[in-house]
C-alpha cells in the first residue's frame, strides 16, 4: 500500500522553528542558519499552514512562542539533539578522526616504519583507537583474507589469491657489518665476501630467506650460514656482536642507527617491496586510507 506523504512535516521547517524558539528573532535565526530573514518568516508561515495553528505572536522585534509552540518544541528538541549528533559523526567520518583501525604487520615493517606512521596518524586523532599486532607473514595474510584486520603490511609478497596486494615502494636488501670489520673498506658486499668472512642466514622458510638463498645460488656460492635466524632484526643484533655479515631489508637497517652498524650495498641486488594487503571486494575506509597516507610518508623518510 502506498502511503501519501504530502502532509508530512518537513525536517528543515522544524529545524528553522527550533532555532527561532531558541533565538526568538528572525534576524538571529537567519544568521544562525545562514539564510535570509524573509526565508525564516516564509518557513514559519509554511509550518503554521501545515499544523493549522499559530506558533508565534510578534511583539515589537521579538517572536513570542504560543503555548502550542512550546509543546511542539518539547517534542522536537530531542530530535535536534540526535541530528546534531549525527552531523558530528558525519564530520568525524569525513575527516577520518574517529573509529577503530585494525592493523597487522610483519616484523621488518612492524618494528620500523609502522611505529613512525602510527605516531603521525594518531597525533591529530585522539578519538581513534588502533588494534595493532606484529606477526609472521602467513598470519598477516590469513587475518586480511578473513576480514579480521583492515590492513596488512608485509615485505616482498608478489601474489596471493586471498588478498589484494599493493606495492608501495621497492628497495634493495643491504649488508650490515660491525665497525672495523675486514669488509668495511668495500662499497659493495657480495655472497662470496659474506661466505669468506661468515654470514648470518635468514630462515629459508621465510620469504626474505628464500630471496637471500636464491641470490647466493645465482652467484654460485653455497648458502651455508653457520647461524640462521628468522628475523632481520635478530640478524642485525648478531652482526653487531661480531657474528658475521647480516643481509637484511632496508627498513630494518634504516631504523637501527643506535647499533652503529656499517651499511653496505649487497650484490646481486635483492629487490624487496613494502606491500599493503587488503581484503578482496571490500573498499578500505577513509580512516584506513588516511593511515596508508601516513605510512607511505614514513616509507619515504
Amino acid at each position: 500500500m502506498k502511503i501519501k506523504r504530502r502532509n508530512d512535516l518537513s525536517l528543515r521547517l522544524l529545524e528553522i522553528f527550533g532555532t527561532l524558539m531558541v533565538h526568538q528573532t528572525t534576524v538571529a535565526t537567519a544568521a544562525e542558519l545562514g539564510i535570509s530573514q524573509p526565508s525564516v518568516s516564509t518557513a514559519i508561515k509554511q509550518l503554521e499552514d501545515q499544523l493549522q495553528f499559530a506558533l508565534f505572536e510578534r511583539h515589537k522585534k521579538r517572536m513570542l512562542p504560543t503555548s502550542e509552540a512550546r509543546s511542539l518544541f518539547e517534542e522536537v528538541e530531542p530530535l535536534f539533539e540526535q541530528l546534531r549528533s549525527v552531523e558530528s559523526r558525519v564530520r568525524d567520518l569525513r575527516g577520518a578522526s574517529t573509529g577503530k583501525l585494525r592493523i597487522m604487520a610483519t616484523p621488518p615493517l612492524g618494528h620500523s616504519v609502522v611505529p613512525v606512521a602510527l605516531h603521525a596518524f594518531l597525533a591529530s586523532r585522539p578519538r581513534v583507537t588502533v588494534q595493532y599486532d606484529v606477526r609472521r607473514m602467513e598470519n598477516v595474510i590469513d587475518a586480511v583474507a578473513i576480514g579480521a584486520i583492515d590492513l596488512g603490511l608485509v615485505l616482498g609478497l608478489d601474489a596471493h589469491p586471498g588478498v589484494v596486494i599493493r606495492t608501495l615502494r621497492t628497495d634493495r636488501m643491504v649488508a650490515l657489518i660491525k665497525p672495523g670489520h675486514p669488509l668495511e673498506e668495500l662499497s659493495v658486499i657480495g655472497p662470496a665476501d659474506a661466505a669468506t668472512h661468515g654470514f648470518i642466514g635468514l630462515d629459508r622458510a621465510s620469504r626474505l630467506g628464500l630471496l637471500l638463498q636464491t641470490a647466493f645460488e645465482s652467484a654460485r656460492v653455497p648458502y651455508t650460514p653457520q647461524v640462521e635466524v628468522r628475523y632481520c632484526h635478530t640478524a642485525a643484533v648478531l652482526a653487531q656482536s661480531g657474528n658475521g655479515v647480516a643481509v637484511v631489508d632496508p627498513y630494518t637497517a634504516s631504523f637501527l642507527p643506535n647499533m652503529g652498524l656499517v651499511k653496505r650495498a649487497f650484490d646481486p641486488m635483492i629487490p624487496v617491496g613494502a606491500c599493503l594487503l587488503t581484503r578482496p571486494g571490500r573498499p578500505i575506509s577513509r580512516l584506513a586510507s588516511a593511515f596508508c597516507d601516513d605510512f607511505e610518508g614514513a616509507l619515504l623518510k
